[in-house]
């Protein structure tokens, strides 16, 4: 039996449910509050991350560490590269935006929606029941302030994020000129990890929560900024997810 913790607003989960619904594993979803998850995921993990993915008894956590897990488990529809080289390839372009796309957007997007509760309450709180919904809706002033805190999320970092995460963009749109993929000729988890963690600018219905139908104004400006370096994302997503 499998069992994904996770919170489903975010995009290093959404990386392994995709991993799982293209590998066409059958799994059971946990959907934790943020702050509230700690309890409940330090009972079964070393650390109070998500995702944690537990599987008879086994548990894993990180994204990437999940997905190899998943490729060695169960082999079918490997995200993985067969070759030396192009595991190396695609397990390095993979670190390359766990670390430079990642974290980034989720400052830049948390600055713009942590003060909008119209936004950002029903993502957070996505399948909750009415009654937990009321509960962080209470609780939801100290937990901004703690996350803001702990994510160090300010105007500073928010425009130090974008600018990596363009530069990053810049970067994957120079590569994916000359191939239709980050890894030889076929989907990896390569592709795969760097869609995911851009989704929350493209806001794809495969991704399950219920997106905004906008993003607010000086956001919205910045991401069509990006213009052709997303448009690979909306079509990994069309054909892939």
């Amino acid at each position: 039996m499998l069992t994904l913790y996770q919170f489903p607003i975010s995009h290093y989960c959404e990386k392994v449910r995709w991993a799982l619904e293209y590998k066409g594993l059958a799994y059971t979803k946990i959907d934790l509050l943020p702050g509230f998850h700690v309890k409940t995921v330090k009972k079964i993990a070393a650390k109070q991350e998500v995702p944690v993915l537990v599987h008879d008894g086994r548990v894993v956590q990180n994204s990437s560490d999940i997905i190899t897990y998943l490729d060695k488990t169960f082999p079918d529809r490997p995200l993985t590269p067969g070759s030396a080289e192009l595991e190396e390839q695609a397990l390095r372009w993979e670190a390359y935006v766990d670390e430079n796309i990642g974290p980034q957007i989720r400052v830049y997007c948390y600055h713009y929606f942590l003060d909008r509760t119209d936004i950002v309450l029903p993502m957070l709180t996505h399948g909750q029941a009415w009654h937990r919904k009321m509960m962080f809706r209470l609780a939801f002033p100290k937990v901004r302030e703690a996350m803001r805190k702990f994510m160090r999320i300010n105007e500073r970092t928010a425009g130090i994020s974008l600018e990596k995460v363009t530069g990053a963009v810049d970067k994957l749109h120079a590569q994916l000129e000359q191939s239709r993929f980050l890894a030889g000729d076929k989907f990896s988890r390569a592709d795969l990890a760097a869609a995911a963690l851009l989704a929350p600018f493209i806001r794809p219905e495969k991704y399950g929560i219920t997106w905004p139908e906008a993003f607010p104004e000086e956001m919205a400006s910045a991401v069509n900024a990006l213009g052709p370096g997303l448009d690979w994302v909306e079509a990994v997503y069309r054909d892939y997810r």
